[in-house]
């Protein structure tokens, strides 16, 4: 392993290993989504931070992954996934699900580790370009940062949309009034079941295109990240669908009009 990268992998271990200690002590499994803004911030900052000499180029990675984290911590605050009792509902649903045995390595393989890891993998066209020097920004920096950007607006309005929606409803219920709608339809909405996901994984495929402007060959070990990212968005996705659909039978009628993920104009009933 190159020497670099085993501060950040220690780190790593330790932050996952943390994860497991305190899901077993406070019976909560949404560790890793309580840090899933933060812990890029740390990786990519380190990589900018030992690089051998001043690059601009992961100082605009790290400028973009902080605007990313900040912004995504504020999303995750406000819903209330700080606060105690804040998880995430779908390991609520998982453990309802599977044996408890089961569940207890699926919190330390996958819930715990993979996801971890998961987030170093994501980081890793920052050490790709530390590897390579700095370089002068060009054309391709330049499109990076521009989808990268692209993608955060997008994932940011979807966010406001949803949030909107939810303050909506809540406030129907309070009123105890009939709920208008169950799950959002409209904006964003419209073309993709999810634009937020979709704009997730949009960011950090442009995210990983930094390494290739610093001179890596298109297929280096960075595009694993994306790779297995967008794998976790589809199984996650699947889930998330199934859930919402046993809960509101018209959810049917949306998946079989809109798109999954990629925005797209609806279909016709």
């Amino acid at each position: 392993m190159p020497v670099e990268l085993v501060p950040v992998c220690l780190l790593c271990a330790a932050i996952a290993s943390a994860c497991w200690l305190l899901s077993v002590f406070t019976r909560e499994y949404s560790w890793v989504d309580r840090v899933w803004s933060l812990t890029p911030i740390l990786y990519v900052g380190y990589f900018a931070a030992f690089a051998p000499s001043a690059d601009p180029r992961l100082l605009l990675m790290t400028a973009l992954v902080a605007l990313w984290g900040g912004r995504l911590t504020f999303n995750f605050a406000r819903k209330g996934g700080y606060r105690r009792g804040g998880e995430d509902y779908r390991w609520a649903e998982l453990r309802r699900r599977m044996p408890r045995r089961a569940f207890a390595v699926f919190n330390v393989v996958f819930i715990a580790g993979y996801q971890n890891l998961l987030l170093l993998l994501i980081s890793l066209p920052a050490w790709v370009a530390s590897t390579h020097g700095p370089r002068p920004l060009g054309p391709l920096d330049a499109a990076a940062a521009i989808a990268f950007a692209a993608f955060l607006v997008g994932e940011t309005v979807a966010d406001e949309q949803q949030w909107a929606f939810q303050c909506r409803k809540q406030a129907q219920r309070e009123r105890g009034e009939v709920i208008s709608a169950q799950f959002v339809t409209t904006g964003l909405f419209r073309f993709s079941r999810h634009p937020n996901f979709f704009c997730e994984q949009g960011m950090w495929w442009a995210f990983y295109g930094f390494g290739v402007a610093a001179g890596a060959p298109w297929l280096n070990l960075s595009i694993v990240g994306p790779t297995l990212l967008t794998l976790l968005f589809l199984g996650s996705t699947a889930f998330t669908e199934s859930i919402t659909r046993a809960r509101y039978p018209e959810y049917a009628a949306y998946q079989r009009t809109v798109s999954r993920l990629v925005p797209w104009r609806p279909r016709r009933p």
